[in-house]
């Protein structure tokens, strides 16, 4: 059974999700109050409904993303081990490697780097998007796609990475498998996304992504490189 193994994710994500909430209503407090002044004039009361819109837009945005690449950077470990119990489980093949701490401490570098790397790379790319809010008229819009396309992408690489970092399979192994299967795994990558911006939903999303892509490489035919 996988129960144990969502268990600590499951965990992790309500406080990560709780912590990022706090923070968010901070963040949405600070930006209203930093525009926003009682005033009884119509058109400052106009004025302070829109802040407060897109205050508020922000502030979803900024804990969707924070709770995304948080929550993944601190169940990483744990995620791999699901993904791992998974595999074996769809496959029936199980590691016959025996337990050593020097194996679990190898693993958990390798797991915990990847990591890393992909939400350093994942966030500098959104930062550069944001640019395109700074042209007029098309900017917006363009950003809005190409958010949403990263994104999507984004979930993507995450989930079944846990697969080819386990089987040591490069990142070029990654994009031609996204490649060869792009409607499953765009269909994956939108239905996680939107899965994530349910309330209380997103608990369960991170471990329910994990076995999920793994099904996906196993239904694909990843092997061992």
């Amino acid at each position: 059974m996988l129960f144990k193994y969502v268990a600590i994710p499951f965990v992790i994500n309500v406080l990560v999700f709780s912590g990022t909430v706090y923070w968010g209503l901070d963040l949405f407090s600070a930006l209203v109050g930093d525009y926003v002044t009682v005033q009884d004039a119509w058109y400052w009361q106009i004025f302070a409904t829109v802040v407060k819109i897109i205050a508020g837009l922000v502030t979803a945005v900024v804990v969707f993303f924070a709770f995304t690449v948080v929550g993944n950077l601190i169940a990483a470990p744990f995620n791999d081990l699901l993904s791992e119990r998974t595999e074996q489980l769809l496959t029936g093949v199980r590691d016959d490697e025996g337990f050593s701490l020097r194996k679990l401490g190898a693993d958990l570098w390798r797991v915990m780097g990847d990591e890393i790397r992909k939400m350093a790379i994942f966030i500098a790319l959104m930062l550069l998007l944001l640019g395109f809010n700074l042209v007029p008229g098309i900017g917006p819009p363009i950003y809005a796609f190409c958010s949403v396309l990263l994104t999507v992408f984004f979930l993507v690489v995450e989930y079944t990475g846990y697969v080819f970092s386990r089987k040591h399979l490069g990142f070029k192994d990654q994009r031609q498998f996204i490649a060869a299967n792009r409607m499953s795994t765009l269909g994956f990558g939108l239905a996680v996304m939107c899965v994530l911006m349910i309330p209380l939903v997103q608990f369960l999303t991170i471990p329910l992504a994990v076995v999920a892509a793994t099904r996906l490489c196993c239904d694909g035919g990843v092997q061992t490189g």
